[in-house]
């Protein structure tokens, strides 16, 4: 190719990271290389999962169901995912579920939104209604968004020059 550019186009969207998953699998080594385009996709986002974890460590914990445990236990379920090919190609920062943390699997889930959550006080009625911080996770990256679509762009351009430099 005249130019010296990768054999393939790369765009910042989920068509340039198929196209890129598509040129790595075309190599005789190509597994190797998507483990370590991964990496360096999750590399690039560890500093977002570290701004969501103090974003959780900073609830209140005045509450009965805010324990420090809770707070704990939904920070070390954060990090960054990375997956390349099937039906979903991408990087983000994900809070996977809390399955062992008092019965409370969504606790991620339920902590972020507004509205809050019901729960049974000492597992008898009545019900309450209790509040985490409110949007915790999604304001967490709020800003820096950019910066981390940067870096994970860059680790794909990064991939596509390595390529590019095997064909020529």
């Amino acid at each position: 190719m005249a130019g010296g550019g990768p054999p393939f186009e790369l765009t910042c969207t989920h068509e340039g990271l198929d196209a890129l998953v598509r040129a790595l699998r075309a190599e005789a080594d190509g597994k190797e290389l998507r483990k370590e385009l991964a990496k360096n996709m999750r590399e690039a986002l560890k500093p977002a999962a570290v701004q969501a974890k103090s974003g959780i460590m900073a609830m209140s914990s005045s509450g009965p169901g805010t324990a420090p445990a809770l707070r704990s236990a939904i920070a070390k379920k954060i990090r960054p995912e990375v997956k390349l090919g099937g039906r979903w190609s991408g990087a983000r920062i994900k809070a996977f579920k809390t399955r062992n943390v008092r019965g409370f699997a969504n606790a991620p889930k339920r902590t972020n939104r507004a509205r809050g959550w019901r729960h049974l006080t000492y597992g008898r009625e009545p019900w309450v209604q209790q509040h985490g911080k409110t949007l915790w996770f999604d304001h967490a990256m709020e800003g820096d968004t950019n910066r981390y679509t940067a870096a994970v762009h860059e680790a794909m351009e990064a991939m596509a020059r390595r390529i590019a430099a095997r064909a020529e």
